[in-house]
This record gives structure tokens, sequence and C-alpha cells, in this order.
């Protein structure tokens, strides 16, 4: 059975159009046929187009093939000229010999071009990238137009015009218009090169790399950062620092957050806090002779050795969140000077683990993050039971307990659905999908499983959103710079200088507006799907009622509220066995992936006398994140002072110590009164 059109990858077909599209060109080159060169280069011409706007990914494959633009685009034009050739006499070698060599100059030119933007990107590649700091002495600049960075792009602008002309002469018969096409694509890229070339006086080129060193050595002898966040990883974990930022920002001393890699850079969520982007080891080791004396971990990556080995720092394990997985008490935490827990539940597990993570050195502080979690007190109580639903991902290893969005996610939504007393918030892991297909799947019926029932309940909205629309604009103008799409590492260090003084306290009001109005505008009992950074997951705690979760760090958080919650078995042990193995399963509801027990468990809810798992939960919330006072920020700072203060104490014995070295006299043998006689020989 042939396979409907429709079912055919869009990017074969694509491929498959633009090959058709040179043979044909190539056919009425050879046998001169004016009105199919027409048609199939300009078919050709729009499939490049389509190509560089839709199919980005088509453009890699091409190159390996070694059928990239550039051949494209000269097999284009030789097969152009070709059918000039031979649509008239032999006359017309002559005739057309002036447009072939103004074309082969304007290719001659197209790579100069490349290899003079290759040499500005260069010079434009800083050993350091900042943001929140202001970094203008190092003349920084505007990035070079779009156009003159790709060089897909830019033969495709450039060379229309020389393109255009020749196909022009093929209809008109005219050379007059080849000429004029070649001439306009040469003035183009003469135009482009002169912009390149201007960029690399040295009055208008961004610093050298000594420069830019010198330049951050002054400044972190300026700022005199205290204790940092230092973080390396892909582009989907910058949440495991992003949840760091506020805790960082209100402790006491002057904070810094250096990364490694220059792209998370703008991965980094909305602070005032300075951050400094080191790819080069050679670079972060300058840090060794600055005043920074703690460096806090959220998570480990292959590039934190690297800066496990200066000796003048301390450093501490906080990890991005903490649950009865196995990633919770890495053997990699022994590499760190301190591992930093939440509660008494934490030192336990690594205990329990033998990992090589000694008690001394585990140090309890809390959750600072959940300091402004609303206890169950607090929360909002409506008519409906509100219910979020927020399973974490499959993660690395396969566990089919790890998440339950496979085997019981469908389950627990259709249930949740069944319910007319239910109001459900979906809100999944950012990562679900990122390894097993399946979790990716689930996750998109789930989503339309929960949007369908939401239009069917869908109520009364709010009359005006002008509140909402305000708030979204004040928060955006306070957390986002605008920044056009062309501009690189350097020109977005330009704008993304230092803040204003007080951003940070406008910021949080802005958000705390913000979601106040966002609730406010959507309809009351309609079901959410959240899978944006707003809401975020602690303001949807203060709106439920209960949890669904995983094992995972959100159910540990979510205690912090007092609020019941109840955990999916989908790794195959029995109740009793999956409580012993999860200590934070203990004062949860166990639901089976069948969500059979879905409807007792909202029964429970509704009826906070039948909840007799309340003081369990208060005693797991102590067990886990450790008690109410101090707050947990307090304690957090608390941890960083004293270990601040031990990196100080540390620099001072190695200074005695070097000190002692220097003054012990050593005998300089290239000095000696009596040097060493040679040997006779016997």
């Amino acid at each position: 059975m042939p396979t409907p059109l429709s079912r055919i990858p869009a990017r074969a077909l694509v491929a498959a159009l633009l090959a058709t599209a040179f043979c044909a060109q190539a056919v009425a080159a050879l046998r001169p046929h004016v009105p199919l060169l027409l048609a199939s280069t300009v078919v050709s011409l729009a499939v490049e187009g389509v190509l560089y706007r839709w199919h980005r990914g088509l453009l890699s494959v091409f190159a390996k093939s070694h059928a990239d633009i550039t051949v494209r685009h000269v097999l284009r034009d030789l097969l152009l000229v070709v059918a000039l050739l031979r649509l008239g006499e032999q006359h017309r070698e002559t005739l057309y010999t002036p447009a072939v060599a103004g074309l082969l100059a304007f290719y001659a030119l197209h790579c100069a071009i490349q290899a003079v933007s290759v040499l500005v990107r260069r010079t434009r590649t800083l050993p350091v990238v900042t943001r929140n700091i202001d970094a203008s002495a190092l003349r920084l600049s505007p990035a070079p137009p779009v156009l003159l960075r790709r060089p897909g792009h830019r033969l495709l602008v450039f060379g229309l015009p020389a393109t255009a002309g020749l196909l022009a002469t093929a209809a008109t018969d005219d050379p007059r218009c080849a000429a004029l096409g070649i001439a306009l694509s040469l003035g183009l890229g003469l135009l482009g090169l002169y912009d390149l070339l201007v960029r690399l006086l040295p009055g208008r080129r961004p610093a050298g790399e000594r420069e830019v060193l010198e330049w951050l050595d002054a400044w972190l002898a300026e700022y005199r950062p205290t204790a940092g966040l230092y973080f390396s990883g892909g582009a989907s974990s910058a949440y495991q620092a992003n949840m760091w930022l506020e805790p960082l920002a209100r402790i006491q001393g002057r904070p810094v957050i250096v990364l490694r890699e220059r792209f998370m850079v703008q991965k980094i969520g909305p602070t005032d806090v300075p951050i400094l982007c080191l790819p080069k080891v050679s670079t972060l080791m300058r840090l060794e002779d600055s005043s920074l004396e703690v460096l806090i971990h959220p998570s480990n990556s292959g590039k934190t050795s690297q800066v496990l080995r200066i000796p003048t720092l301390k450093h501490a394990f906080v990890n991005h969140g903490e649950s009865d997985k196995l990633s919770s008490c890495n053997p990699y935490a022994k590499a760190y000077d301190e591992v930093w827990v939440a509660g008494p539940a934490a030192r336990e597990r690594y205990a329990l683990a033998e990992v090589g993570v000694e008690d001394k050195d585990v140090v309890e502080i809390g959750r600072p993050q959940l300091d402004a979690v609303r206890p169950r007190e607090a929360a909002q109580a409506g008519g409906l039971t509100t219910v979020l639903y927020a399973p974490t991902w499959e993660g690395w290893d396969g566990n089919p307990g790890n998440s339950s969005v496979i085997e019981a996610g469908e389950n627990l939504v259709r249930a949740l659905l069944a319910d007319p007393g239910v109001r459900l918030l979906y809100k999944p892991h950012p990562l679900t999908g990122s390894v097993d297909p399946r979790a990716g799947a689930a996750d998109l019926r789930i989503r339309e499983l929960i949007r369908a029932a939401g239009r069917e309940r869908s109520g009364e909205r709010p009359g005006d959103n002008a509140e909402l629309a305000l708030r979204t604009q004040e928060l955006d103008r306070l957390t986002t710079t605008a920044v056009r799409a062309g501009a690189d590492q350097v020109e977005r260090m330009l704008l993304q200088s230092a803040p204003e003084p007080g951003r940070a306290a406008a910021v949080a009001a802005a958000t705390a507006a913000w979601e106040e109005a966002y609730w406010a505008s959507l309809p009351e009992g309609e079901h959410q799907v959240f899978t944006e950074a707003r809401p975020a997951l602690y303001s949807c705690f203060d709106r439920a009622d209960l949890l669904i979760s995983d094992v995972s760090s959100v159910i540990s958080d979510f205690l912090a509220s007092g609020k019941p919650y109840a955990v999916a078995n989908t790794s195959g042990l029995a109740e009793d066995v999956f409580r012993k193995a999860f200590p934070t399963v203990r004062a949860a509801i166990v639901l089976t992936p069948d969500a059979a027990g879905v409807p007792d468990l909202l029964e429970t809810v509704r009826h906070p006398e039948k909840d007799e798992l309340v003081e369990a939960r208060a005693e797991l919330k102590r067990h886990l994140l450790g008690p109410d006072e101090p707050a947990s920020q307090v304690r957090f700072d608390g941890a960083v002072q004293a270990l601040c203060s031990a990196a100080r104490e540390h620099r001072a014995r190695m200074a005695e110590r070097l000190a002692a070295e220097a003054a012990t006299e050593i005998p300089d043998q290239r000095r000696s009164p009596t040097p060493p006689q040679p040997a006779h020989p016997a």
C-alpha cells in the first residue's frame, strides 16, 4: 500500500524537490530550454529559502555530503552560464567572458568576507563573559550584521542579484542584465568586506586576551567577592542553579556567580549578582589570587574537578533538591569540604550510603527557597479541591519508579478529572521525555486530556485582564534586557551591564504582584497545564490543597506547607517495602498505578478530621527540612560565613608556613666557596 503524501517527512520532500530542481536546471542548460531553466532556478532558490527558514537541520546533512550552500550556489550559477553559452552562436563565449570573470570575482570576494568574518569573530570571542558587571572598559561594541557572520545567508542575499541578472539575460538575450546583476553582487560584497575590515582596526575591536585578563584581575580586586555559586552543565540544567539565586543574593558579603559555558550566561534567571563566565581552566585559576573564599555547588559536573584544584577556596555541595534517590547521595560529594543538607534525614542518608562523606562535614541548613511557602492554615480556601500533579522526570538510569508519567500518569489524571469537585493543576518536570520518548509521549497525552477537560468546564473568565497585562509588562521590563536577535556575547555584555540599584527588590515586588494578578485572571475551577517558568512551582504549592508526585525533592519541598501529599508507586515494590525504601513517603498516601485510591484520597483532603497523617507530616517535615527556627536563610548564611572563616584561617596558616620556609636559610651550591672537585680517574 503506497504511503500517503501526508506521512512523507517534510524534510525528505524538501530535499527531493531541491534535487529535482537542480536536475531540471541541468537538463534545461544542456538542452537549452528557457522556460524550464527559469522555472527550475526559481524553484531552487525558493527551496533554499525554505531550508533556511524551517529546515535548518537539513543544511548540516547537505554540508556533510559536501553539498553545502557554496557548492549549490556555484552549481546554480554555473548551469546558468552554460545555458547562456549554448543558447546562441559560438561568438557568445567572448560576449560573456566579462560576466564570467565578474562572477568568479564575486565568489573570491565571498571567500575573503568569510575569512575576515572569522577574524572578527575571534576578536569578539573574549576569554571572559560577564553579566551584571560594567565591562565597558573592554571596548565593547554592537555585533556585525547577521548577514556578514553567516556565510549561507550572505551568499544567498549577496548572490541573488547576480543569479537574477543571469536569469534575465537568458530570458531577454541582453547581456547587460547579467552585467548589472553581477555588479550589484560585487558592490554588496565590497560593502560587507569594508564593514568587517573597519571592525579590525585597533581602536574598533574589543580588548585582546591579555587586556581582558588584566581587567578581570582589577575587577576582582575592586569588587572583592567573598562567596560564589559555581555551575556547569547543559542548557536544560540551568534550573538547578536558578533555585539558589535568591538565597545567594541575600547572604552577607559580596556574592558572585561563576559559570563555565558561554551559553549558560543567558540561561541564568533574573538576578543582580555579578556573573562571570570563565570557559578556560587557565582563566578560572585566576580566582586563586582573588578574595573569593567559598564556592557553592548545586550540581556535579565534569568541570567541577577543575575548580576543586584551587587551594585557596573552600567548597560546599548544596545539591539542587533532596530526595531519597541515589543522586542525592552521590559519592562525588566527598570531594567537597562540606556537604550542606536540609535536615537530619539527608545526614542519615549519607551515613547509610557509605559513600565517603564524613558526618563532621555535613551541615544542616534547611531549604532557604521554602521560607516563603505558605503553611496550610494560610492557604486559599474554596469550594473546589485543587490538586497539583507535579511528577518528576524519568532519570538517567531507566528505573520505572523514577517517574509516574509513563505507567500511572494518565490513570491518575483521568481519575482526578472524573471528580467534578477537583481542579487539576499539572506541572511536569522540564526534562520529562528527554531520555525516554515514552515519557514525552505520555506527557503530551496528559496535557491534551487536561486541556480538553478544561475546555468543557471553562467558566466565566474575569472581564478585565488589563491588570495581568500591566504586571507582565512590568515584570518583563525588570527581568529582561532588550537585545536584538543578531546580538553576540560582546554586545550582550555591553547591554547587560551593572544593574540599577534596588532592582532586586523591585523584581521581588513585581513577581508577587504578577502572581496575584495571574491567579485572579483564571476562571475559578478551570484545569491548568503549566509548562513555562511562570508561575513558579512554589506559587502552585500555595494554591494547591493536595500534591501528587513521585519520589523527588518536590515532595520534600511541599512538606513545608504541611498539606497532604500522595506518591505514585510505579517501582513494582510492595507498599510496605516502598515506604521503607523511601523515607520521604513515610507521611504520604501511596497510590497504585491504576489510581484506584484517588477517591479515598480526595475524601481525606476534603474532610480534615479523617486525615490521620497530620502529625506524621509535621514530624517528617522536621526530619527532612530541619526546625522552623532559625529560618533556613539565616542558617544558610551562617554556613556561608562559617566556611568563609575557615577559608581565611586556612589562608593564614598557609601564609605563615610559606613565610617560615622563606626565612629558612637554604645553602646555594652555586655560591659555595669550595665548589665540589671533579672526581679523578682511578
